[in-house]
């Protein structure tokens, strides 16, 4: 039983539903299906995704290369990993309510994880930080109801992304989702307003450590400041926990800049998806 008194029945609705992506579950839908019309060929044994949070006009199809390869798949429960952009606040919150919605429908919580979650690991509160206005999470549910139909979901925003927080989160996801049937989404931009070079020189650092499976790397690199990524602590904690739950290989399906949308060089997002068998 849930035991978070006045929450526990609340619903998150979308917040940035006709901003990030269509609002209207009709052309929500056909959006989908044009970003994924020409998926890639759908790949078993995905355990874990990363993938961009920006508008779809912009990542939309830099998600799709990895969600496009989930068709077909199905799992129990879907854990998303963020950042927080809007709110501050120390270790990890788990949105103490029953759903998530967007235009297409609701998402229930996984309301037995997330308690198990919260007893498991300290650094874990059910709280509504980092749940209201954030975006992050909320971006990938689309394609998660679109390509996987029916699961739960497990929302996870980390504050302050401190290396004891990101190993620790990852070394409770592993106890949490040994033995579970569970997809681990982890939401990240990469490198913010840098002209396209240099912003495609600090991506590839990021990609590098991705490609070794390397989250230890990866945390050094962010906190030299070598690479960016708002949801470097979510990809260090996904890494981290995927390599003890048994994946053994990541792929770096798509990247791209705001650059290669926009025509606009100057000043550019990059967005990197990639999936952990």
């Amino acid at each position: 039983m849930s035991k978070h008194g006045s929450h526990e029945e609340s619903v998150r609705p979308p917040a940035v539903a006709g901003m990030f992506y269509p609002g209207d579950p009709g052309e929500l839908s056909g959006t989908l299906r044009t970003l994924l019309e020409s998926p890639p060929e759908a790949q078993g044994g995905i355990r874990g995704v990363i993938a961009p949070h920006a508008g779809y006009a912009y990542s939309g199809r830099t998600a799709a290369e990895a969600y496009g390869r989930l068709t077909g798949a199905r799992f129990d429960t879907v854990v998303v990993i963020a950042p927080s952009h809007r709110e501050y606040f120390e270790g990890v919150s788990v949105y103490p309510g029953r759903a998530y919605t967007t235009p297409l429908g609701e998402i229930p919580v996984d309301a037995a994880l997330r308690d198990t979650l919260v007893a498991l690991s300290g650094l874990v509160r059910a709280s509504t930080a980092g749940h209201g206005a954030e975006h992050a999470i909320e971006v990938h549910l689309p394609f998660l109801q679109h390509v996987l139909g029916e699961f739960r979901l497990l929302p996870l925003v980390i504050g302050h992304q401190t290396k004891d927080v990101c190993f620790g989160l990852g070394a409770a996801l592993r106890a949490l989702l040994e033995g579970r049937s569970a997809l681990i989404v982890a939401s990240t931009d990469l490198s913010h307003f840098h002209p396209d070079a240099r912003a495609r020189e600090m991506d590839s650092v990021v990609i590098a450590d991705v490609k070794a499976f390397d989250p230890r790397a990866l945390m050094a690199h962010l906190e030299e400041g070598t690479a960016e990524a708002c949801g470097g602590g979510p990809t260090v904690a996904a890494l981290s926990a995927l390599r003890e739950l048994g994946a053994t290989r990541l792929d770096v399906v798509g990247y791209a800049t705001s650059g290669d949308l926009t025509g606009d060089l100057r000043s550019v997002v990059g967005y990197l998806s990639a999936v952990a068998s």
